[in-house]
């Protein structure tokens, strides 16, 4: 079936409008060079047939063709097609609102975030500025910008700037003047940090919890633009190959935005929603159960807590000090009684229960809680800790045993290299972003990127997690090259894993009968690829309910 790259474009194009007009035919037959179903049992197929959304067998186009007479025939010709790519932890709204701020990731120094900043600002004359991005650790110093640095620009428009992890604030002084509490003196609110210079002044750099104070002076935006921010989220996730989300964190509201969406058949991939924290959405689910649209592209039955901050402001909870900073062991976001209550209700109501923890302090909180909640059927739960980041050894083969999901991001690891053990040293390091051994020991790896805090391209998360270097190869071999992850076990975590995660490994993940017509179509084959590689795998178009949902060059 081979056929050249122009040919290729060629019958790709034509089967593409032809899904974009009435359809021809109920069943639609693709062939491709390969196809990768994910499905153990599952022989070697060079095409899929579907209809009304739903695989109806794998196998050659003769073999579907005869089975299926009229069938439309679509022929990928060299391409490789591989099930539905699945973000296991994302945040869609943030991800919209970013294209719609200041854009700081990346900025390699604060004189070119302020650059960037004030570029934004002038298209923007009045309000807020707001932004997102920046990230102290790439600049000169590493040292925590101030508010005096966004004075010099903006002395009376008040602005507020998220860093890059979410997880820290950086305001300017007018933002500052709208808090309602005097910010000045030693106090710090719980679950968070207010870091202020030698005369108790706030230096504008507002840490996990701290920050709600400086976001409740904002005014509320409207429902119009939560809107938007969701699809132009979910538009930029299919453009990379992802067929599936989980939203970590979706409020009443968002919930609601989304269902109108998916009313309106305009959601493009699914989501698999999680309420955000100890909320309305939470005792929404506790009220009338665990929502799930009639479309299949919508749904919501668990709960995003958080037990620690993180690793890059230094709010990630730990058993001993920071070796970057003495005296500071971090934030617990919850204390253990909160914690163990919210658990206790989630589980009650049937919930799943995700929950935030980067450092072993914060991981190991989780897993007593989790202990103490599950009972001796608890695997079936399928709780997750999201991140598990810095594990004690200990700790490291609890997940398995307790039947905890871990939920990964394997881009954090290749950014955080760079400064990591400064911040925990070279012992605890050791037990960081540890996904080789945590895999090993029987724990399940749902894969993700934490989009925006890293690229929503799932093609970095892949490259990351076979290669555990950075786009220029470096580390040479890897950064602790003994965790890395084949690209069989890296394309599971984001496919028949990540689903699992989500309660619907009967219905995506892979590509067998009965399943979601959900797929991506690649001009080359991950699988055959050195690792160096997967960074730069052309998507040519991606496909939910055997519909295409992105197509490449349009």
């Amino acid at each position: 079936m081979g056929m050249g790259r122009s040919r290729l474009r060629a019958a790709l194009v034509v089967g593409l409008l032809a899904l974009a007009g009435p359809a021809l035919a109920e069943v639609t037959v693709l062939g491709a060079k390969r196809i990768h179903s994910m499905e153990a049992d599952q022989p070697p197929a060079t095409a899929i047939a579907w209809e009304d959304g739903r695989i109806l067998a794998l196998g050659t186009p003769e073999e579907l063709q005869a089975r299926y007479p009229g069938a439309r025939l679509l022929d990928m010709g060299d391409a490789t097609v591989i099930p539905g790519l699945i973000d296991a932890h994302g945040h869609v709204a943030s991800l919209g609102f970013e294209q719609m701020q200041a854009r700081l990731a990346g900025a390699s120094s604060l004189e070119e975030a302020l650059r960037r900043l004030e570029e934004f600002a002038r298209g923007q004359p009045e309000g807020w500025v707001l932004g997102r991005g920046w990230d102290q650790n790439l600049w000169p110093g590493q040292e925590f910008p101030t508010a005096a640095d966004l004075d010099a620009l903006f002395p009376d428009r008040p602005v507020w700037l998220r860093r890059v992890d979410g997880h820290a604030g950086w305001a300017n002084s007018a933002a500052m003047a709208l808090v309602e509490r005097d910010l000045s003196g030693d106090w710090q609110p719980d679950g968070g940090r207010i870091l202020r210079d030698d005369q108790g002044r706030p230096t504008g750099i507002f840490v996990d919890a701290a920050m709600d104070l400086v976001s409740a002076a904002m005014p509320a935006g409207d429902a119009a633009l939560s809107t938007r921010a969701l699809e132009l989220g979910m538009a930029s996730a299919v453009e990379h190959g992802l067929t599936g989300v989980h939203d970590a964190g979706v409020s009443l509201r968002q919930l609601e935005a989304y269902r109108a969406l998916a009313d309106a058949g305009r959601m493009p991939m699914r989501v698999y929603a999680m309420a955000d924290g100890d909320s309305a959405a939470l005792a929404h689910l506790c009220e009338a159960g665990v929502y799930a649209h009639p479309g299949g592209r919508l749904q919501m039955r668990a709960v995003k807590l958080f037990s620690d901050g993180a690793l890059g402001s230094r709010g990630a909870a730990l058993l001993e000090d920071y070796s970057d900073e003495h005296g500071n062991r971090g934030l617990l976001l919850l204390t253990p009684e909160k914690m163990s209550d919210v658990v206790a209700r989630a589980r009650d109501c049937g919930v799943q229960v995700a929950t935030h923890a980067i450092g072993d302090r914060g991981n190991r909180l989780v897993l007593d809680t989790y202990e103490a909640a599950l009972g001796p059927d608890g695997a079936a739960l399928r709780w997750r800790i999201e991140h598990a980041q810095i594990l004690e050894p200990g700790d490291l083969p609890r997940l398995a045993e307790l039947g905890v999901i871990a939920s990964m991001q394997p881009t954090h690891a290749t950014s955080d290299m760079p400064w990591a053990e400064d911040r925990i040293g070279p012992e605890r390091v050791l037990g960081a972003y540890a996904w080789r051994r945590l895999r090993d020991s029987g724990a399940r790896l749902a894969l993700g990127s934490d989009f925006p805090v890293e690229s929503v391209d799932p093609r970095l998360g892949l490259y990351s997690a076979v290669t555990r270097t950075d786009r220029e190869g470096l580390p040479e071999g890897g950064w602790h090259p003994q965790e890395k992850l084949t690209a069989f076990e890296a394309l599971r975590g984001f496919t028949l894993d990540a689903a699992w995660a989500g309660f619907a490994e009967d219905e995506v993940g892979s590509l067998g009968p009965g399943k979601r017509a959900d797929f991506v179509v690649l001009a080359e084959d991950p699988l055959a690829i050195d690792g160096d590689g997967l960074d730069e795998l052309t998507v040519l178009s991606t496909w939910v309910d055997g519909e295409a949902v992105y197509r490449r060059g349009e």
